[in-house]
């Protein structure tokens, strides 16, 4: 059996190392090939070298306003010329995205079965979370198998008409992620250099580590959050690390207010 997974996210690719790892090992690197559109190639990148994990296929699709649009048309004609050289049985995708959406309408068309990693999240708002509760609503529609994180997840899919024997209920592949991350930080190399990346923290100070970048949060959103931040930082035994994401809508008011913050670290 050939096995084609598919992502191109940050997210995607650190839920997803565990699962290509596994797969590798219970059948062979032969049987296993990665897909990548590069749908965020350079927060990508880095969670590819981590994880050691190679693509076979590249679709570098990422393109600097590139609308929700051009990027499923996209996906779905680099894929549509990619199963003409090679045809998997199975393709394997994981949560929300418009990469998600758009390899499980190719895979419709191709007639390919699909199995969805993190399946079931519902909000019951089409458009809250926007675009993901419809991509992934339409993922569960076309995928025959569904890997829900929790049963309260498998629950929303038998609502929907999936079959019990098409569900199983297996976590949350992040925190598999987690421990071989956790792992790798006793090897010298790693650890000397994650020493030296973060050597502006103080240990016995405490630590607040700040992620942030969903649609909705932008304008308002964003100024309330960065506010709050703000107001914490007032506390000089707190230090807050914020990896600030590469969205132009992000960063813009999370520099306006906290880059003056000496303890609050983008």
């Amino acid at each position: 059996m050939d096995i084609l997974i598919i992502f191109g996210t940050r997210p995607e690719a650190i839920k997803l190392a565990p699962v290509v790892k596994s797969l590798i090992k219970t059948f062979s690197k032969a049987q296993v090939k990665v897909c990548v559109t590069a749908q965020h190639r350079w927060m990508l990148d880095s969670v590819l070298e981590l994880f050691a994990i190679k693509p076979d296929y590249d679709l570098n699709i990422m393109k600097v306003n590139q609308s929700l649009s051009e990027l499923t048309a996209n996906i779905l004609n680099k894929l549509h010329e990619l199963f003409q050289t090679f045809r998997p049985d199975m393709i394997l995708v994981h949560g929300d995205t418009t990469t998600t959406l758009a390899a499980s309408l190719a895979a419709f068309y191709a007639k390919i079965l699909l199995c969805h990693v993190e399946a079931g999240l519902r909000s019951e708002n089409i458009i809250s979370p926007w675009p993901e509760e419809l991509n992934r609503r339409v993922t569960s529609m076309i995928a025959q198998y569904h890997f829900a994180p929790t049963q309260l997840a498998a629950d929303n899919l038998l609502k929907e008409g999936v079959s019990q024997s098409r569900i199983m209920v297996t976590g949350n592949t992040v925190i598999d992620a987690l421990f071989q991350v956790r792992n790798r930080l006793n090897e010298a190399d790693l650890a000397l250099k994650m020493k030296s990346l973060f050597s502006f923290l103080e240990e016995h100070k405490k630590l607040i580590l700040v992620t942030g970048h969903r649609r909705e949060n932008f304008g308002a959103g964003f100024d309330h959050i960065c506010e709050a931040l703000a107001y914490l930082a007032g506390n000089s035994e707190l230090q807050i690390v914020y990896p600030v994401h590469l969205n132009p809508n992000v960063q813009a008011p999370v520099f306006k207010h906290l880059r003056q913050h000496k303890n609050i670290f983008l």
